[in-house]
């Protein structure tokens, strides 16, 4: 073990594609879920401590649990269970990804705590081993620990890499309070309900990627990317939050080639054709009084890494 503090450093995602099956019976829902990393980070720092403590600094802190149901202090729990060690850190998160904003942070969070504690613990764990982790944490954790794109399959944590060029162009509309996802999902089942199509597996088609999506990122055209965005969250989003419409309306008009509510909102993810673009639609939408605050980001990025350790 080090004496000496290790940061980590994990990106925020978005949902390219979020297709969402019918309801399991284990309440879950299997998913074809396109993740595409961007550069909005959280900075988790481990450092050595006689108890597991968190503490946060950053943008909506205080929304956050500063105690052992953080997924952070959850991760270095299962990656000392793993090993037989007592899991003693001190944790503090620098957040600067949106908090239950739709875009990963607390999973985000989970993967940098779990490498930051090997880090410092001086583990080694095998790279499957963390991934498997991740996934007992969370659907979305594998993806935070790998970053670039993948398809997420089953709950979104059964990963395949895709090759992504880029970069694209994203502006990120951060709203006033979260969403939870659980809800988000619950309301997509209540509405598919309510439309007479049924929300079971049995009612509702398996979700598969779309080739022409893949393909767009492959080749890093925004304009083939634009065209496929897909959110089968988003009614759902849109019904718990219908002010998200005019979020999505200014961002489009400003210039935007699509725009999307990110996973289960409430941030608004807008695809534009080139950095310049992106920044003037962040001030427009800044300046427009229908988000919080608006933030222009490229993808792809890199998976958690270590950024500060000895």
């Amino acid at each position: 073990m080090t004496a000496a503090p290790v940061t980590v450093r994990v990106p925020a995602k978005v949902n390219v594609q979020l297709a969402v099956g019918g309801r399991r019976r284990d309440g879950f829902h299997d998913l074809a879920n396109v993740f595409l990393a961007v550069g909005l980070y959280d900075h988790v720092t481990a450092v050595p401590a006689d108890t597991l403590t968190i503490t946060a600094s950053g943008p909506d802190t205080d929304n956050i649990p500063l105690d052992a149901t953080n997924l952070a202090a959850k991760a270095a729990v299962e990656l000392a269970a793993h090993h037989g060690v007592d899991p003693v850190v001190g944790l503090h998160i620098t957040k600067d990804i949106p908090v239950a904003g739709g875009m990963a942070g607390g999973s985000a969070d989970a993967a940098a705590a779990l490498l930051a504690c090997d880090t410092l613990w001086g583990l080694n764990t095998p790279r499957a081993d963390l991934l498997a982790i991740c996934a007992e944490l969370g659907s979305d954790v594998p993806f935070s620990l790998v970053g670039g794109a993948a398809l997420g399959e089953g709950r979104g944590e059964i990963l395949t890499p895709l090759e992504v060029a880029g970069p694209f162009h994203w502006v990120f509309a951060v709203a006033e309070g979260g969403l939870s996802t659980p809800a988000v999902y619950r309301e997509c089942d209540r509405l598919r309900r309510e439309s007479g199509a049924g929300d079971t597996t049995d009612d509702v088609p398996a979700p598969v990627a779309d080739p022409a999506l893949i393909d767009a990122l492959r080749t890093g055209d925004p304009y083939a990317l634009a065209a496929v965005l897909v959110n089968d969250l988003q009614a759902a989003a849109l019904s718990l939050r219908p002010a998200l419409a005019d979020t999505l309306a200014t961002g489009t008009d400003a210039g935007a080639l699509a725009a999307l509510v990110s996973g289960s909102g409430p941030t608004c993810a807008f695809l534009a054709p080139d950095a310049d673009t992106a920044a003037k639609i962040a001030v427009t939408l800044t300046a427009s009084g229908t988000c919080r605050t608006a933030r222009p980001a490229a993808s792809p990025a890199p998976g958690a890494t270590v950024v500060a350790a000895p």
